[in-house]
């Protein structure tokens, strides 16, 4: 579907956010099922009650309505806890990156590898390339490795921020003096933009996220590249 006329979630670019995805239009189903049934009752009731006739008698509308919204309640509770687990369970990473927010602007730091550590500002619009975008492009890109497991510890040195992807479906708070962790696993190489969804100030809507995800020997590639420079 083309992004001008999309209506729906972004395209999924992890795991998580296909499940997330599939869990909404599940939620989604379950929502129309019971939109028809109770309009359907009301219209049926409200017919009954015109025509002088007994609707549903007390005892089976007790029944309907404590047994029904019991059966609703698991169908939409099983696929929720499992898919709460899935975004929980960190397990083992290949890649942890310390992300740090700031007012306004993010700082990242590989803590696996020795001398990786960056600040991300903001482009402004006179420095754009043709193809790139207006209010998410950064100066230092995030570059992680696709096909493996990335984890991100979020904290934030002044006010709360937000660390938000979201065709990854990663969303963590920046709290001052508190470190969060999500972690999310890039199926497919390329760009991801994301940006702060906490309002933490006058310039809160410029302080975006921009993740590059590249192949495992284009991103050791660049771990050796930025080590043996002085770049940052």
């Amino acid at each position: 579907m083309s992004r001008y006329s999309q209506l729906g979630f972004m395209d999924a670019s992890s795991l998580v956010m296909e499940q997330l995805i599939f869990f909404h239009d599940h939620a989604m189903v379950v929502l129309v099922f019971i939109v028809f049934l109770v309009g359907y009752l009301m219209v049926y009731l409200m017919f009954s009650s015109l025509m002088d006739r007994n609707g549903l008698d007390g005892q089976v509308i007790e029944i309907v309505w404590t047994i029904l919204p019991a059966v609703i309640l698991v169908f939409l509770a099983l696929p929720s806890l499992r898919l709460l687990y899935l975004m929980d369970d960190l397990g083992s990473c290949f890649l942890t990156i310390k992300c740090v927010g700031h007012q306004w602007y993010w700082s990242y730091e590989y803590s696996d590898f020795v001398g990786i550590a960056f600040d991300s500002y903001m482009l402004p619009a006179d420095d754009l390339e043709i193809g790139e975008y207006r209010l998410l492009e950064v100066d230092n890109r995030v570059i992680v490795p696709s096909g493996l497991d990335v984890r991100v510890l979020v904290s934030s040195e002044d006010v709360i921020h937000s660390w938000t992807v979201p065709s990854l479906g990663v969303k963590a708070d920046a709290v001052p003096g508190r470190l969060n962790q999500i972690s999310f696993h890039v199926m497919y190489p390329g760009v991801y933009y994301g940006q702060c969804s906490e309002i933490c100030g006058a310039n809160h809507s410029f302080m975006p996220i921009c993740l590059e995800g590249v192949d495992l020997n284009s991103f050791m590639t660049w771990v050796k590249g930025v080590e043996s420079s002085e770049e940052f």
